[in-house]
């Protein structure tokens, strides 16, 4: 039977009348004895539980970091410091650019770097004759409608080869129509030109539709597209990538945003996933030349304005 030992009373630190919680009744020394600890050790721990209490600053980083990992994930980890800056910004936060590159850096996140690849599908059909450039490399001629761009691109899947035609504004950025096709030809061109008159409602006489020389856009098809929207057709020179410079931004950002970071088993599938990044880039990706806003909300503030006016 064990032997029973009396209270050590140099331990004990409760007194009579004194009432005190469970956990502060017995010293550090004989806590230790019990618990076969040594008393250096506990407070070694006692230490560097206190020290993981942070202070505001760092309680304030630490926050910053949660909000700017779950900004980029929501990016699919696009988006660099500048863009994250302006989400969060929308988001309340008082916060500087260089304060989240620092905290991206710290972190290892970065946003998408271009790569250099780029598919020929500009084809020049030489018996075709060419409408003049009527935009010098002035996209952006400070209102809605002034000029479009248009251009293909080359992609691939699983099943074989696919190429996209879009249409994009060029002031406001907005992607208005585009078109998925297995073949490069006018009819792909023509598809995106009926989807863009439709999404401003088919008052666009006027609107200059700006392109390379590729045979797809000196085909009578488009051509007769152009004139019965009321579209002016325009073209830069042969070879000079500036002249179109808008359109391989857009593929540019595309591309290695979304494009390349992904495998498409199936033509089905690649149009899905065109479509999903189509509605992003219009209505999330925020643009630094439009103020870091996404191209739909940019067009709203526009018309507000105007009401405004």
């Amino acid at each position: 039977m064990a032997k029973y030992a009396a209270p050590d009373t140099h331990d004990i630190t409760e007194t009579a009348g004194t009432s005190r919680p469970a956990g502060q009744r017995f010293s550090v020394r004989r806590m230790a004895r019990l618990l076969q600890v040594s008393k250096s050790g506990y407070y070694e721990w006692a230490k560097r539980c206190t020290a993981t209490v942070l202070t505001g600053r760092q309680q304030r980083r630490a926050d910053l970091t949660a909000k700017i990992v779950e900004v980029h994930a929501e990016s699919a980890g696009t988006y660099g410091s500048p863009r994250i800056t302006g989400e969060l910004r929308d988001q309340g936060e008082r916060v500087s650019a260089k304060t989240v590159a620092k905290i991206m850096a710290s972190i290892g996140l970065e946003g998408i770097s271009p790569r250099t690849f780029k598919m020929r599908t500009t084809v020049q059909d030489p018996t075709a004759s060419f409408p003049p450039d009527l935009v010098s490399r002035r996209f952006d001629q400070g209102r809605p409608d002034a000029v479009w761009t248009t251009d293909v691109t080359y992609l691939t899947c699983g099943e074989g080869d696919m190429f996209l035609c879009a249409v994009r504004d060029g002031h406001t950025r907005r992607v208005l129509g585009y078109s998925i096709t297995d073949h490069i030809g006018a009819d792909m061109v023509t598809a995106a030109i009926d989807a863009a008159v439709a999404a401003r409602g088919g008052r666009v006489e006027g609107t200059v539709l700006h392109s390379d020389r590729g045979g797809e856009f000196t085909a009578g098809l488009t051509a007769r597209a152009c004139a019965r929207h009321g579209l002016r057709r325009s073209m830069g020179a042969t070879g000079i990538c500036w002249d179109n410079s808008a359109s391989e931004s857009l593929w540019s950002s595309f591309k290695h945003e979304h494009y390349y970071r992904h495998a498409y088993a199936t033509r089905a599938e690649l149009v899905a996933s065109v479509d999903n990044w189509m509605d992003w880039y219009n209505n999330h990706r925020r643009h630094s030349s439009i103020g870091g806003i996404s191209p739909v909300r940019y067009e709203q503030s526009l018309t507000v304005a105007a009401r405004a006016a």
